[in-house]
């Protein structure tokens, strides 16, 4: 084999390798954006913890008035 042939045949490795890195990484941001909530649910979170967090206290705080009497 001579040397023009082996610099093709590793120029299509190259082309080759970085074809499936680059649909890896396009692959990996499809699963990113699956993983990952979108910003309105996060909020949608934040606020039924923030709700939840707050009811709780307001129960326990009714708790230990009830007890004190």
């Amino acid at each position: 084999m001579n040397a023009q042939a082996r610099q093709l045949e590793q120029t299509a490795l190259r082309e080759d390798i970085r074809d499936y890195v680059a649909h890896l990484q396009f692959h990996m941001t499809l699963q990113a954006r699956n993983l990952v909530p979108n910003l309105s649910q996060a909020a949608d979170s934040r606020e039924r913890l923030l709700h939840n967090a707050q009811a709780e206290f307001e129960k326990q705080v009714s708790r230990q008035a009830i007890e004190s009497l």
